[in-house]
């Protein structure tokens, strides 16, 4: 079962590298101004979800024998 951690925080860390990429790209080819500040606000908001808890993420679900 601890095999399994480090796999499961790659596959985070890469849904939201694939989410910010998503967002950033949409507000790229939106031409409607509040739909671009919506695409900006939600890739931050990714930015800062991958920034601040996925460091925390093995102290949180550790397994203590």
């Amino acid at each position: 079962m601890i095999t399994k951690r480090p796999k499961v925080r790659e596959n985070s860390v890469s849904s939201l590298n694939a989410a910010i990429e998503t967002m950033n790209l949409a507000e790229k080819v939106s031409s409607i101004t509040p739909a671009k500040a919506v695409f900006a606000t939600v890739s931050v908001l990714l930015v800062m979800i991958k920034v601040c808890f996925l460091p925390f993420h093995n102290e949180m679900f550790q397994v203590h024998a």
